[in-house]
């Protein structure tokens, strides 16, 4: 009896530090002046959101290229949840996508525009989900998000059919991201992280 107490304990702290992780706002400074060739200078933001609120988190993310802040892209939603029947992979992390993404530019900035957002406004991604890893550091807690082998993340855009390639690693202080466009014919990476992880900091906590 203890151990089934304390089994769900722990992963909804497990839960939370990794939502932790991930709210905020962040850039790649650094990483844009060092390279700037292959890294845009991009700002991102992770907002905290009221949805699946009985078992899980989620958080809303978009970025923008730093010269155009008004003009964010990229929305979407994360849910953290538990992945109990997986003892490799304690969380797992759900993607949805936005019917009409317009309705919710710039809430990163702008996060009243989240107050309204209902399940109403978003749909599922299938095959769009990465089992995370967790591991104890000296300065905390990092974690490793990466799609099950041979994952195909695909939605459709402008009436084509998009794929991308998705992951992230996250501690209390960095965010790296190795999202990747990928040719749904070829397998070839069109866009994102083609060179690496786009290394961001957190600027700011929410």
């Amino acid at each position: 009896m203890k151990l089934v107490a304390i089994v769900p304990l722990f992963m909804n702290a497990l839960i939370n530090t990794l939502a932790d992780c991930l709210w905020g706002e962040f850039d790649n400074r650094e990483q844009a002046i060092s390279d700037p060739i292959w890294f845009v200078h991009l700002k991102a933001w992770h907002r905290r959101v009221n949805l699946f609120t009985q078992d899980s988190l989620t958080v809303f993310a978009e970025q923008a290229n730093v010269l155009q802040l008004d003009q964010a892209y990229r929305q979407r939603l994360l849910r953290i949840q538990s992945a109990e029947d997986d003892p490799q992979f304690p969380l797992k992390v759900q993607y949805y996508r936005f019917k009409d993404p317009s309705a919710f530019l710039g809430a990163g900035q702008h996060p009243e525009l989240l107050e309204n957002l209902t399940e109403d406004h978003i749909e599922v991604l299938p095959g769009c989900t990465l089992q995370v890893t967790h591991t104890q550091i000296l300065q905390g807690s990092h974690f490793k998000a990466l799609p099950p082998a041979n994952a195909r993340c695909c939605f459709p855009y402008q009436g084509e059919t998009r794929q991308v390639s998705l992951g992230f690693e996250a501690n209390s202080e960095k965010f790296l991201s190795y999202d990747k466009g990928i040719d749904p014919d070829t397998g070839k990476a069109l866009w994102g992280a083609i060179l690496g992880a786009y290394e961001f900091t957190k600027r700011q906590g929410y």
